[in-house]
C-alpha cells in the first residue's frame, strides 16, 4: 500500500537515506564551485593566470566535459550492480574528492582545485543514471510523481543553498579557506553515511558486460533511446528544459547589473525566486496529476514558461538607467515586483513540465536498460546546455541583440519548440486539452484509478452516456487510451484531424460496412499487442433512456484475438447534460440547466480474458448504482 502523501515518503528507509544523499550531493558540488570561483573572481585569493571571463569557460567546460565522456559508462553501472551499492561507491568518491579539494584551497592550489572540478563532474555524471534509475525500483507506480517532485525540488533548492553558502564563506574575513575546506568535508561524509543506510536493491541486468569505451558504447545508448519514440521525445522535452533554463542562468548575473541596474543582493533574490519556484512546480505536480504520471501537465508548464517568458522582457525591454540598487530599492521600481512574480510564476511552470516528463522516462523505459537511458539522457543535456552557451553569445555578440531580447528570443523558441514536440507527441497536448476541459466542466470524482495498469495492455469497457464520455476518460486514466468510435463521428469535418492524433479507431456495424469493422477489429489487436490500452462503449451508442443497454459480443470478439485483462468503468452524473440525449427523448430545448455539475467515474476490479458480455454489463451496472 503506497503513502497517502509524498512528504510520507520522507519519514521511510526506500526513500530517505536516497533522498539525503542525492540533496547533500547536489548541495556540497554548489558549495564547491560556487566557493571556488569566487576565491578567484571576487577574493582574488587564488590566481589561475588566465583572465576571469576564461577561467569561467574552462570551469564550465571541465565540469560538464564528463558528461559526455562517462554517462553511458554510469549508467551500465547502475544497470549492472546494486544502484545502493554504487550509490555508496560514488559517494565515498565524494569524500576522497572533498579531501584533494580541502588541500587545495588550504595549498591555494589552482591546478589541484582544477583537477576535482573535473572529477567532481565525473562523480555526478556516475550518480545521474542511478539518481533516477532507482526510484522506479523503490515507488509505485502512483509514487514516481511526487517522488520525482520531491527530488527535484530538493535539488533546486540544494544548489540555491550551496551557492549562497560557498559565496558568504569565502567572503568571510577570516579562516575562509579553512572554514570552506571543512565544510565541504564534513557535508561529503554526511552524504556517504546517508547513503550507508539505503536498502540494498537486485541489479536490473546483472550479465551486462562493460564496454569502456565511451565513444562506442555513448553511441549505442543513444542509438536505442532513440528505438523508443516517446521516451526519445521525452529526452529531448528535458534537454530543452537545460537549454532554457541555462540561458537565463547565464543571463541573469550580467540581466541584474546592466539592465535591472541591480546589487548582488538583487541577483541573489531571484536566483532564490527561480529556485524555489521550479520546486514548488515540482511539488504541485502530485496534486495536479492526482498522484498519477500525467503528461498533461507538459504542455501546461510549457504555455506557461513561454507566457511568463515573454512578460519579463515587456516588463523590462531596455536598460533601467539604474545602478547598483538594493533589494528594496529594486522591489519600489515600477518593474521590480512585476519581474519577481513573472520569475517565480515561469519558474513554477518549469516544474510542471520537468517533473512528469521524467516519471514518463521512468516508466515507460525498459527496466533492465532505465539507468543507461538516463546516461544517454544526461548526454543530450549536456549537448544542449552547451548549445545555450553558444547560442547566448552569438545572439549577443553575433547579432547585436541585448540582453531583453535574447530573452526575448529564449521565450519565442520555447513556443516553438514546445508547438514541435506536440505535433510528434499529440497525446501531451491532447491530455492537456481533455484534463483542461473536464475540470472547467465539471467537477470529477474518480475512484479505482489503481486498477489501471502502470504498464501492459487492457481493455477498458463503459457506459456510454453523452458525447463527452471519451473527453471524461482520456482526461481522467493516467495512461494514453484508443478509443473505439463511431465511423461518422470519426469523419465528421475538423474533428477529424483531432481524432487522428487521438488514433481512435474508426467502427462501423457489420451491415454498415464490413470492410470498416473489419479494419476496426484489426487495429484494436494491433494496439493491444502493441501493449495499448484500448477502451469501447459496448452498447453500441449513447444511451436515449438513461439506462445501461445490452451489451454487445464484439468484446468477446477482440479477448478471444487477444487476451488481455478487461477493466469494466462506469461514468455517473452526465445524464441531462448539455452533451445526453435527454432533452432530445423528452423533447426539450437543449440548454445548459448545470454548470461545473458533479460526475464520477468508477472503475473496477479487472475481469480475464475469458469475461463475457453479459458480466461486464453487470459489473458496469453496479459499479454505475442509480447516478446515471
Amino acid at each position: 500500500m503506497s503513502s497517502t502523501s509524498q512528504f510520507a515518503l520522507l519519514t521511510e528507509r526506500r526513500f530517505l537515506p536516497f533522498f539525503l544523499a542525492q540533496g547533500l550531493t547536489a548541495f556540497n558540488d554548489n558549495v564547491f564551485k560556487q566557493g571556488f570561483v569566487a576565491l578567484v573572481v571576487f577574493v582574488g585569493a587564488i590566481d589561475v593566470g588566465i583572465s576571469d571571463a576564461n577561467f569561467s569557460l574552462l570551469a564550465g567546460a571541465l565540469f560538464i566535459l564528463p558528461f559526455f565522456l562517462f554517462s553511458a559508462l554510469g549508467g551500465q553501472l547502475a544497470d549492472k550492480y546494486d544502484k545502493a551499492r554504487v550509490a555508496r561507491w560514488v559517494k565515498f568518491l565524494e569524500v576522497l574528492l572533498m579531501t584533494l579539494a580541502c588541500a587545495g584551497f588550504l595549498l591555494k592550489s589552482a591546478p589541484m582545485l582544477l583537477g576535482v572540478l573535473f572529477l567532481l563532474g565525473l562523480q555526478a555524471t556516475l550518480f545521474g543514471p542511478l539518481k533516477y534509475g532507482i526510484l522506479p525500483q523503490v515507488l509505485d507506480g502512483e509514487e514516481l510523481t511526487g517522488g520525482n517532485g520531491l527530488v527535484e525540488s530538493a535539488t533546486m533548492v540544494a544548489i540555491l543553498l550551496g551557492t549562497l553558502l560557498g559565496t558568504w564563506l569565502v567572503g568571510l574575513p577570516e579562516n575562509s579557506l579553512l572554514l570552506i575546506s571543512a565544510t565541504v568535508l564534513g557535508f561529503s561524509l554526511a552524504g556517504w553515511l546517508a547513503s550507508l543506510f539505503m536498502p540494498a536493491l537486485a541489479p536490473v541486468d546483472p550479465a551486462l558486460k562493460l564496454n569502456f569505451n565511451p565513444f562506442t558504447e555513448t553511441w549505442r545508448s543513444l542509438k536505442f533511446l532513440a528505438s523508443n519514440r516517446t521516451v526519445f521525445l521525452s529526452c529531448l522535452g528535458i534537454s530543452w528544459f537545460w537549454f532554457f533554463a541555462s540561458m537565463y542562468f547565464l543571463i541573469l548575473p550580467v540581466y541584474v547589473r546592466d539592465v535591472i541596474g541591480g546589487s548582488t543582493a538583487v541577483y541573489t533574490l531571484l536566483l532564490a525566486v527561480f529556485s524555489i519556484g521550479t520546486g514548488v512546480g515540482a511539488l504541485l505536480c502530485e496534486l495536479l496529476s492526482r498522484r498519477k504520471v500525467e503528461i498533461g501537465l507538459v504542455p501546461f508548464g510549457a504555455i506557461g514558461m513561454t507566457l511568463f517568458g515573454l512578460d519579463i522582457y515587456f516588463a523590462l525591454p531596455a536598460a533601467s538607467g539604474n545602478a547598483d540598487l538594493t533589494m528594496a530599492g529594486y522591489l519600489a521600481t515600477d518593474y521590480g515586483w512585476r519581474l519577481t512574480i513573472d520569475l517565480v510564476l515561469m519558474a513554477v511552470f518549469s516544474g510542471f513540465f520537468i517533473v512528469p516528463l521524467f516519471a514518463l522516462i521512468q516508466q515507460r523505459s525498459d527496466p533492465s536498460r532505465r539507468s543507461r537511458v538516463i546516461g544517454a539522457n544526461n548526454i543530450l543535456n549536456a549537448v544542449f546546455m552547451v548549445a545555450a552557451s553558444l547560442v547566448g553569445f552569438a545572439l549577443s555578440s553575433g547579432f547585436g541583440l541585448t540582453l531583453p531580447q535574447v530573452l526575448l528570443v529564449t521565450a519565442l523558441l520555447n513556443a516553438i519548440v514546445a508547438i514541435y514536440i506536440f505535433t510528434l507527441v499529440p497525446e501531451f497536448l491532447l491530455r492537456f486539452i481533455a484534463w483542461i476541459l473536464i475540470n472547467v466542466l465539471y467537477r470529477v470524482r474518480i475512484r479505482g484509478i489503481d486498477e489501471i495498469p502502470d504498464e501492459g495492455a487492457a481493455l477498458l469497457v463503459c457506459n456510454h452516456i453523452s458525447y463527452v464520455d471519451a473527453l471524461v476518460v482520456l482526461g481522467s486514466v493516467p495512461r494514453p487510451v484508443r478509443f473505439v468510435m463511431y465511423y461518422k463521428i470519426f469523419d465528421m469535418p475538423i474533428a477529424k484531424q483531432v481524432f487522428r492524433w487521438a488514433k481512435a479507431i474508426p467502427i462501423a456495424g457489420v451491415k454498415e460496412d464490413p470492410a470498416i469493422m473489419t479494419r476496426a477489429f484489426d487495429e484494436v489487436s494491433r494496439e493491444l499487442k502493441d501493449g495499448n490500452v484500448v477502451c469501447i462503449f459496448p452498447e453500441g451508442g449513447l444511451t436515449r433512456d438513461g439506462e445501461i443497454a445490452r451489451f454487445r459480443p464484439g468484446v468477446e470478439k477482440i479477448l478471444e484475438r487477444d487476451p488481455v485483462p478487461v477493466i469494466p468503468m462506469a461514468l455517473q452524473g452526465l445524464w441531462g447534460s448539455l452533451f445526453s440525449r435527454r432533452d432530445a427523448a423528452e423533447k426539450r430545448i437543449k440548454i445548459p440547466r448545470r454548470f461545473y455539475s458533479r460526475v464520477g467515474l468508477v472503475i473496477g476490479k479487472a475481469r480475464g480474458p475469458n469475461a463475457q458480455a453479459e458480466e461486464l454489463e453487470a459489473d458496469v451496472r453496479v459499479l454505475r448504482g442509480d447516478l446515471a
